[in-house]
């Protein structure tokens, strides 16, 4: 079924600075995409990355490229046929899911044959700092862990001497070690 396209910019403030070893930003700038088929809308959204050789124009560009192959009714699998993987993909294919799921009247887990969300342990993203200004972060929103997950009392200081990450999206690896950290890990609680 042929759909609309509607592509728009926003830039959301990040309280304070986030920084990483590539940079650092104050507001993150999102391109969202837009499917509608007169009756229901899906929206999809991605944050284009430098690293990746991706720019918000070269991204919203990418979306625009589509928009005859959109209106010629050209859909969500078609899609991964037609674009390669990428922020400007994964826009239009969130938008795809969110207008299949509105028109199910249904929720995408279910579409996608998945369990009900529930909440994970998950990571969080200390921006780049004086040790001491890091430390009194993590201290606010992690707990430490010791090799099998349990937490370990008093540990906070250790975060002044090394900070043992995992980032899933870079690394792909199941965690680090490193002996400044005594092997500890720091996750959300």
């Amino acid at each position: 079924m042929a759909v609309s396209l509607f592509i728009h910019l926003e830039k959301w403030p990040i309280a304070g600075k986030f920084a990483i070893s590539r940079g650092a930003k104050t507001t993150a700038e999102v391109v969202v995409a837009e499917l509608a088929d007169g009756r229901h809308r899906g929206r999809g959204e991605c944050v284009p990355y430098a690293r990746y050789g991706e720019t918000v124009e070269g991204v919203a560009a990418a979306i625009e490229a589509m928009r005859g192959a959109l209106a010629g009714g050209l859909d969500r699998m078609g899609l991964q046929a037609r674009m390669p993987a990428g922020a400007a993909r994964n826009a239009l294919d969130c938008a795809f899911w969110d207008l299949q799921a509105k028109r199910a009247g249904r929720p995408v887990h279910a579409l996608a044959g998945l369990p009900s969300p529930r909440p994970l342990v998950t990571a969080y993203t200390i921006s780049l700092d004086r040790p001491d200004t890091m430390a009194a972060a993590a201290a606010t929103r992690m707990t430490i862990v010791d090799g099998i997950g349990q937490p370990v009392a008093g540990a906070e200081q250790l975060l002044l001497l090394a900070f043992v990450t995992f980032d899933g999206n870079e690394h792909g690896s199941t965690g680090c070690q490193t002996p400044a950290a005594g092997g500890l890990m720091a996750v959300t609680a």
